[in-house]
């Protein structure tokens, strides 16, 4: 990183035609794409003290991709040397370190800056940021790398004011607080904490796991990759190309069972059943662990030592719901008290409010939470009507439940690419969705979704709007079909002014 990166001191003013926010995957694919294209008056600020978001931030035990490591890069950069064929977030962090240095864009960068503000002004056809302490950005194009799991969500617990014992989300994890021989509480089913239960049920004196809905879980199937396949990787790289288009069509075609064919449904079922059949035997526990709505309605998980971690003699599935949480236990709805040392919230993200906590006024005061009061929103996930120049990266109904998101930040960073180099054509500053498209879209795009297992699975999930059940997290279909639609932008899809 440049000196200003490192120490976090910035200048009070600065001028540069694109700023993009957020250091993860999304903002360090478009900075490496605007250097390639020669555009360089763009800078990248990150609030925390290092680059790469989630693969930052998330630093619990057996943190690691649920997506094999050679799709889970940027296509354009593939990595021969993955350990694994499930990495983990230490390699996954060090992998964006190294694109950052290899794409020399170090320089765009500024971390410790926190974005809290933009507005934008019409007179100067630029948006005005704040950033960091005292930092104003002036940027004719502003593009949000955020996405929507860094937010991290807790439930409304009675008494949770009173616990007196160390207390800490998954993604915040404590590492100074020992939990060898301490009883701890895990609250929560999902993607992290079935990752790192199995890491530290072995350490605890006892876990209780309080569950409110079991999550399907099908083989996660890791292994080491061979040091003689990396060296055929590195001699031959259309050997490891193959090998990323494999991984590829094997997890899109997992696509199919979301969006309604019940036969693949079926056999996904089929699979995670036999797989909780066989690594726990206790008919009772195995019950309690048995989904009772379709398969890929919430999140579907992938592990192969979570189920027996939970047959340890010092682990405990709980499944009645939380009444109190006192000072140094926790009671069930059954009046059950439990003692707790220590307590761990893997209760994921606020993934429906992406942009909760800051302000981005648009076009004639909107401000994008009011725009988004009745649903949240966006022509292809990317761009707002009545916030001109605004990009969205892993925008409302972009995300995925079968492959990786990776190749949806390529395909819309290829996509801001082309709306930059039409206005470039053009000769024009100014960039506007019409509300007609945004619509259209938004409206053919629930309709999609009323016929997959997200909307007519028989559960809720953290893919909805809780206010109104909606989806407006994940794509109802394909990568390729997303690809196909951002290949190219339509002038007529925009007011260019």
């Amino acid at each position: 990183m440049s000196e200003n990166a490192q120490q976090g001191t910035q200048p009070e003013e600065t001028a540069v035609d694109v700023l993009i926010i957020g250091g993860g995957f999304s903002g360090l694919c478009m900075a490496i794409k605007l250097r390639e294209s020669g555009m360089n008056s763009f800078l990248l600020i990150e609030k925390s003290e290092d680059i790469g978001g989630t693969w930052h931030d998330n630093r619990y035990p057996g943190c690691a991709c649920d997506i094999p490591s050679h799709l889970y890069s940027f296509s354009f950069e593939p990595s021969p040397d993955w350990s694994r064929m499930y990495p983990g977030q230490r390699e996954i962090h060090d992998y964006l370190k190294r694109c950052v240095e290899r794409y020399e864009i170090a320089s765009n960068i500024r971390l410790n800056t926190r974005f809290h503000e933009a507005i934008w002004d019409e007179s100067e056809t630029v948006w005005h940021a704040a950033a960091g302490e005292s930092m104003r950005i002036r940027a004719r194009v502003l593009v949000s790398g955020i996405g929507g799991l860094h937010v991290p969500h807790y439930p409304e617990l009675k008494g949770i004011e009173s616990f007196s014992g160390p207390q800490f989300h998954s993604s915040n994890w404590n590492h100074a607080v020992e939990l060898a021989g301490k009883n701890v509480a895990v609250i929560g089913t999902g993607a992290s904490a079935i990752q790192f239960v199995p890491q530290i049920a072995p350490r605890v004196g006892k876990l209780y796991l309080f569950q409110r809905t079991p999550p399907w879980i099908v083989p996660r199937m890791d292994f080491a990759m061979a040091e003689k396949w990396k060296q055929r990787f590195r001699r031959f790289p259309l050997i490891m190309r193959a090998f990323r288009q494999f991984i590829f069509w094997r997890q899109e075609f997992r696509v199919l069972g979301f969006l309604g064919n019940r036969f693949v449904r079926r056999k996904a079922t089929e699979i995670a059943t036999h797989q909780l059949e066989k690594q726990v035997q206790d008919p009772k526990l195995r019950a309690a662990l048995k989904p009772n709505y379709e398969l890929g309605c919430k999140r579907v998980l992938v592990s192969d030592d979570f189920y027996p971690a939970l047959t340890r003699t010092n682990v405990e599935l709980v499944t009645d719901g939380i009444a109190e949480v006192r000072g140094d236990s926790i009671v069930t709805a059954d009046g059950v008290e439990r003692p707790i040392d220590v307590l761990i919230f893997g209760t994921g993200f606020r993934a429906t409010e992406p942009l909760i906590g800051i302000r981005l006024v648009g076009r004639d005061g909107l401000e994008i939470h009011d725009a988004w009061r009745e649903r949240m929103s966006a022509y292809l996930g990317v761009t707002v009507a009545g916030f001109p120049n605004l990009f969205l990266l892993l925008g409302p109904n972009t995300g995925l439940g079968h492959n990786s998101v990776v190749l949806m930040i390529e395909a819309q960073v290829r996509y801001v690419m082309s709306c930059l180099a039409l206005m470039k054509r053009q000769k024009k500053r100014v960039l506007e969705v019409r509300p007609e498209t945004q619509k259209e879209f938004v409206e053919d795009i629930h309709r999609r979704l009323e016929g997959t297992v997200w909307q007519s699975g028989g559960c809720r999930s953290w893919y909805q709007d809780p206010r109104t059940g909606e989806n407006t997290t994940l794509w109802p279909g394909s990568v390729v079909a997303y690809a196909r639609r951002t290949k190219s932008v339509s002038p007529a899809d925009y007011e260019l002014t």
